[in-house]
């Protein structure tokens, strides 16, 4: 069945579309694309690289923290993949995205989120946390990380 809008109501519709989401959130759609493009083709290797290339472009203090948080990943879950995932260090099994790192100047928030997908073996009872806000990594952070994402693929 043809559209019957007319050419006016067919441009205010893309108006409007445009407007639903930020210039960050279309960003993040446009990486995504990238990222299943190259992913054909993509080695482990290139997916470190990639993430490695991510953490590098963030501001403190999230630059830090990714990094912490990457070698924390790799460390307790070796057979994660690191790959990016809407522009986010991201590390996947199967893949599967497990977990990632959003900093705050992804989407301009207050903080930085560690979250988990719903591949991540979280699961406690009904209701159980999937993302964590994050200013800073004190030591038991960490030890928190850690559990989680052995946690997350066990």
């Amino acid at each position: 069945m043809a559209d019957s809008r007319t050419n006016a109501e067919n441009t205010a519709a893309t108006d409007a579309e445009a407007q639903t989401f930020t210039e960050e959130e279309r960003a993040a759609m446009r990486e995504r694309a990238k990222e299943q493009r190259r992913s054909r083709r993509a080695s482990k290797a290139d997916g470190e690289r990639d993430v490695l290339e991510k953490i590098a472009e963030m501001d403190e203090p999230d630059r830090s923290m990714a990094e912490r948080i990457h070698a924390i990943i790799k460390e307790s879950a070796p057979d994660l993949t690191p790959r990016t995932w809407y522009g986010m260090p991201a590390y996947a099994k199967n893949g599967s995205v497990v977990c990632f790192f959003q900093s705050a100047g992804k989407f301009k928030t207050r903080y930085a989120t560690l979250g988990f997908n719903d591949s991540a073996n979280l699961d406690d009872g009904t209701m159980w946390p999937t993302a964590y806000a994050l200013k800073e990594l004190t030591p038991a952070d960490e030890e928190r990380i850690r559990e989680l994402v052995k946690k997350a693929v066990s």
